[in-house]
């Protein structure tokens, strides 16, 4: 069989949109799945009822969406921190994780599903912890949600950020020593061009060294645009991809949404498939 990229969008874009108009909008630009940020639904993943999950699932299936998974995870509720030396609002934080890994689990409806853990605000050090000390109490976390997340078939992935967004976890290699720490199958990283400002080689060599942990690929120019806006390689990190039978997604997350959903979601996903069609 002949290999074909898997493409996904990020429902954030759309973000006002009623659920089912964006499912449509995201099916008829011609993608197959949809990434969805919670807070889009509710602010608090915990008040999303077993009814209104099972109708998120019902218009997802209706579209003929398949469903990756959860980001932007600590938006919402507003005060949350997975970092702080404050014990009690830490431990509320990483209860938040495990009500969205409950979230990501009834919509996948035991299917396999991701989230990506990126939240630069809210896992940056702060309280006068050193970075060090945060990052531990980030892997802490990461590893006490990981049995939970093999149990709904959820991975969370470790999303790499650059230092000016967080000093917590800045590349691949740190990522890959995290994975290797914590050792589950429910804990794993991703790639995002927009994120991957401090990586010490060429985008493209990072994902080859490191492709046994990626599982999910996030596209966007680094100045935040859709793809195809800007001067970023995509063609040199898909060539890679393919070549290397990459089964994951290549999921669009747009951080200007000024050129309104429509236009992103179609422009972005047809500009991919143009470069896709010249590969070897």
């Amino acid at each position: 069989m002949s290999f074909r990229f898997r493409h996904a969008i990020c429902n954030e874009v759309f973000e006002g949109w009623k659920f089912a108009d964006t499912c449509r909008a995201i099916k008829t630009a011609g993608y197959d799945a949809i990434e969805i940020a919670h807070f889009t639904l509710k602010a608090d993943p915990a008040d999303i009822t077993a009814a209104e999950r099972a109708e998120y699932r019902r218009i997802m299936d209706g579209e003929g969406l398949a469903f990756v998974g959860l980001h932007w995870l600590m938006v919402a509720p507003k005060g949350l921190h997975v970092t702080t030396p404050d014990e009690e609002l830490r431990w509320r934080s990483w209860q938040h994780i495990d009500n969205l890994i409950d979230l990501s689990g009834d919509l996948a409806q035991g299917a396999p599903s991701l989230m990506i853990f990126g939240s630069p605000k809210q896992r940056t050090s702060t309280g006068g912890l050193t970075a060090a000390q945060a990052f531990q109490h980030f892997e802490n976390g990461l590893a006490g949600v990981a049995e939970h997340a093999v149990r709904r078939n959820v991975a969370v992935l470790a999303e790499v950020l650059p230092k000016h967004d967080s000093d917590i976890l800045n590349n691949e290699d740190e990522a890959a020593a995290l994975v290797a720490r914590i050792g589950s199958p429910g804990i794993w990283t991703m790639f995002d061009t927009h994120n991957a400002a401090d990586e010490p080689g060429p985008h493209a060599a990072v994902i080859e060294k490191h492709f046994g942990i990626i599982k999910h690929i996030h596209v966007n120019e680094v100045d935040g645009r859709y793809p195809g806006t800007g001067d970023y390689d995509f063609r040199t990190i898909l060539a890679t991809l393919k070549r290397l039978n990459y089964q994951g997604w290549v999921s669009m997350e747009a951080f200007d949404f000024s050129a309104g959903a429509e236009k992103i979601a179609g422009d972005s996903i047809n500009y991919l498939k143009s470069i896709i069609e010249t590969l070897d």
